[in-house]
């Protein structure tokens, strides 16, 4: 299943500053591994050292976020567009 992935500005340097890249996977799991595999590190600036998601990484299939679904074994259809969010903090 071939989804787009749109990257921020802060992991652009991973995908050799494209802003929206394509990856396999009927997961975000398997999508995520599909990333890694293109753009070696990526992965690990998305989830922690546990496998999960960074706690300030949103992540986003369609316009769902993922942690109110299913996490990493959220379902990524054909043609579904994935955001990687991260967090923006300040006061």
């Amino acid at each position: 299943m071939s989804v787009s992935v749109r990257i921020p500005t802060i992991l652009r340097t991973y995908t050799g500053g494209e802003s929206e890249v394509t990856a396999e996977g009927t997961t975000l799991a398997e999508v995520l591994d599909h990333l890694d595999a293109s753009y070696h590190g990526i992965k690990g600036r998305i989830l922690d050292e546990a496998g999960q998601l960074r706690r300030f990484v949103n992540v986003y299939v369609g316009n769902d976020d993922v942690r109110f679904l299913e996490n990493l074994e959220t379902a990524t259809p054909e043609g579904t567009q994935i955001s990687v969010i991260p967090a923006v903090a300040g006061g």
